[in-house]
């Protein structure tokens, strides 16, 4: 588009849909159930749980449960899948590594402290476990 040399279209739809997911996935962790759900499923790993068992975990009734977990499958940060009768719950890695890298995009403008500790807390969260093995 002649006299307008920034705007790159498809980059910048690309960055609001970025916005707005984000913003969908803020809005469902700012509710102090959900988020609790959702820290609770990243502990549990891919296998994840029975909506019951999170539920439990977090102090909700079934009906309440069910209804939060649903909320943050909507926003894209957990999944379920069926496994006989129960519902099983787990933490969308992906999306919440998305959500990360969303608010750390253009956060060191060349000044790596900004990030020091996040960077600190991830390596402390995923460093071996020294008493494995």
């Amino acid at each position: 588009m002649a006299g307008y040399p920034g705007l790159n279209i498809s980059r910048d739809i690309e960055m609001k849909l970025d916005e707005l997911q984000a913003l969908a996935a803020f809005a469902a962790l700012s509710q102090e159930t959900r988020l609790s759900m959702v820290r609770s499923l990243v502990v549990a790993g891919e296998q994840g749980l029975p909506a019951g068992v999170v539920g439990d975990a977090v102090g909700a009734s079934s009906s309440s449960a069910s209804f939060h977990l649903s909320h943050l499958e909507r926003a894209g940060l957990v999944t379920s899948r069926r496994e006989a009768r129960s519902i099983i719950y787990a933490a969308n890695f992906d999306a919440l590594s998305g959500l990360v890298e969303f608010l750390m995009r253009d956060c060191c403008q060349g000044h790596p402290d900004v990030v020091a500790g996040a960077t600190k807390a991830a390596a402390d969260c995923c460093a071996p476990d020294e008493q494995a093995g």
